[in-house]
């Protein structure tokens, strides 16, 4: 038995196909191109049409927001007129009777993990990904969590900060501060604060991979964003750890990465805040497998829904 796993992001779509022993037998990437709309769905469903000579029983796609399961649409905030997207229908259009399974990347990250990764063993697990954004999959019981409306682990809405501010309305408190985007951010904001900062943060087109480079020259605005995310970080996994209970916290997304290296440290700042028995049994641990981790929970999801 084979599947197709699709993982679609904000700026490309990969897909592969894999045996069900967890190895791929042949892959591609796709960039979007600033596609939108139906163009995307053109281009997912010409990918699949392009594997097909490959042979699969069952597909399975991680989609970069909500899949709304009893509908079959998907809503994805970062694709232009995806709000409501028949995603379902159109790979049935091409796909006829093989089996479609479609989640939310946050979902096909810990399953991913779970399933050839750090999480593997575990029934109670959760990825927290911070990459653009901040959301976490949960598997709870051995089950993925998906709430009333397929919304579980929107992380990135806690509120780890008081008082309440006007820009946590667009993405939430955690996010705004310690995403990839939180923390140029929080480096710009800073700079500007600092009328005597000289430090090689004062370009005008700060992204985070930055301010981890000026972190690694000690430089103080990388220093203090760094630690704050830190704190955020940890602050976050404690709350998990008490609400859940789980075997492992895997970190991953495009921050983690650069961020791996501060496991150590947020373990710590977790462990201040967590219930202490819950969290003297966790363990937090960097994704193994990257960026491939929605593909990996892709196919692990279609090989069993």
């Amino acid at each position: 038995m084979k599947a197709l796993a699709i993982d679609l992001g904000g700026t490309k779509l990969a897909v592969a196909v894999f045996s069900h022993d967890g190895h791929i037998v042949e892959r591609a990437v796709y960039p979007l191109e600033l596609r939108s709309g139906a163009a995307v769905g053109v281009m997912i469903t010409a990918a699949v049409q392009q594997m097909q000579p490959h042979g699969f029983d069952a597909i399975g796609v991680a989609v970069p927001g909500i899949s709304r399961r009893q509908t079959g649409t998907v809503w994805a905030p970062n694709i232009p007129g995806w709000d409501d997207y028949p995603l379902l229908a159109e790979l049935r259009a091409v796909a006829g009777d093989i089996p479609i399974h479609i989640e939310g990347d946050r979902s096909c990250y810990i399953m991913g993990e779970a399933w050839q990764g750090r999480a593997q063993g575990c029934t109670n697990a959760i990825y927290l990904a911070v990459g653009t954004g901040i959301g976490a999959g949960i598997l709870a019981d051995g089950r993925l969590l998906h709430g009333a409306a397929d919304i579980s682990g929107a992380i990135g809405w806690m509120a780890l900060q008081r008082p309440f501010h006007h820009e946590y309305v667009s993405c939430g408190c955690f996010e705004s501060m310690a995403s990839g985007e939180g923390i140029a951010k929080a480096a710009r904001a800073l700079i500007a604060k600092d009328d005597g900062y000289k430090g090689m943060l004062q370009h005008g087109h700060l992204q985070a991979k930055d301010v981890f480079a000026a972190y690694a020259t000690n430089d103080r605005v990388a220093v203090a964003v760094i630690h704050q995310s830190i704190e955020l970080w940890g602050m976050a996994a404690a709350n998990l750890v008490s609400l859940f209970n789980p075997e492992k916290i895997i970190f991953g997304g495009g921050v983690f990465g650069p961020a791996a290296q501060f496991i150590p440290a947020i373990t710590a700042e977790a462990a201040r805040w967590a219930q202490p028995v819950s969290m003297g049994q966790v363990k937090i641990e960097a994704a193994a497998l990257q960026s491939d981790a929605g593909l990996y929970g892709a196919a692990y999801l279609a090989f069993h829904a």
